[in-house]
């Protein structure tokens, strides 16, 4: 295993910049980050600070500023400490100059401003949590997207991955014996996906589950046959209604999101 430190210093939240550091760090096996995180970072003193620390722990630095001044510091006082240093944003900022034919304004943060993409993105939110396992049906016609699925097939760490995204999402569980709400089946808006995943798998992760419960006692919610069961009756369901199907098996909440979020676009456009 390779440890470093990384040095991760923005003008903002720095969320974009973990983001992309993260991206680029799962196409290197071994490799362990000490993560120092410089968030909101916007005077020559807080650089001070930060050079401080890049030379107690020296390793590499990545940063989003755009402020001129700001970047020249910590740039030149890298070079001094013989530390890499990186700025993320400028094969970005520059292809947008070429193509726009204008200079960045170098605002820091203007990606959080209180916009009309921030009230929805909060909205989307609050809609969610209160729509969030079946909760509040009469509300389903509100939603941008419901995902219905059996227990544990990503559901809800989906929806809210989906809200953060200005999506409004609710979710319904499919539980054998239990009837759906009328309201699923009359919805004229919101798009429904259904996701699944091998009875296997899903085996696994509903004893892990219990596990983490300290439930020891095997119950139905565990037993193979059941589960078999619950999958093929949710995907005839799924058929029959014609609502797309995702396979969660092997994709991560990022990867099924992206996905629904272009299923999601492509009946917008239509």
């Amino acid at each position: 295993m390779t440890q470093f430190h990384l040095h991760l210093v923005s003008d903002s939240t720095g969320e974009t910049l973990q983001s992309m550091a993260k991206a680029a760090l799962v196409q290197f096996e071994k490799a362990e980050p000490f993560e120092h995180v410089w968030s909101m970072t916007r005077t020559l003193r807080q650089l001070d600070d930060i050079l401080d620390s890049i030379e107690k722990n020296p390793g590499l630095v990545l940063f989003t500023l755009v402020n001129k001044d700001m970047r020249r510091v910590l740039e030149k006082g890298c070079a001094k400490l013989k530390s890499p240093c990186v700025s993320m944003l400028d094969p970005v900022m520059a292809a947008f100059s070429r193509y726009l034919g204008q200079e960045s304004r170098g605002l820091p943060a203007r990606q959080h401003i209180l916009d009309q993409e921030y009230f929805e993105r909060i909205e989307a939110l609050n809609y969610t949590m209160a729509h969030d396992d079946g909760l509040m049906p009469e509300g389903l016609n509100d939603a941008d997207v419901v995902l219905v699925g059996v227990s544990r097939t990503s559901k809800t760490p989906t929806s809210f991955y989906l809200a953060h995204r200005g999506i409004k999402t609710a979710n319904v569980p499919i539980v054998l014996g239990c009837p759906l709400p009328d309201q699923l089946f009359s919805l004229v808006k919101p798009l429904v996906v259904g996701l699944t995943t091998s009875p296997e798998r899903l085996s696994q992760i509903r004893k892990n589950r219990l596990l983490s419960l300290k439930e020891t006692q095997d119950t139905s919610y565990v037993d193979i046959e059941r589960i078999k069961e619950e999958v093929i009756t949710a995907r005839k369901m799924c058929t029959k209604y014609g609502w797309p199907i995702i396979d969660v098996s092997r994709r991560s909440v990022e990867e099924t999101a992206a996905q629904i979020i272009t299923l999601n676009n492509r009946g917008s456009i239509s």
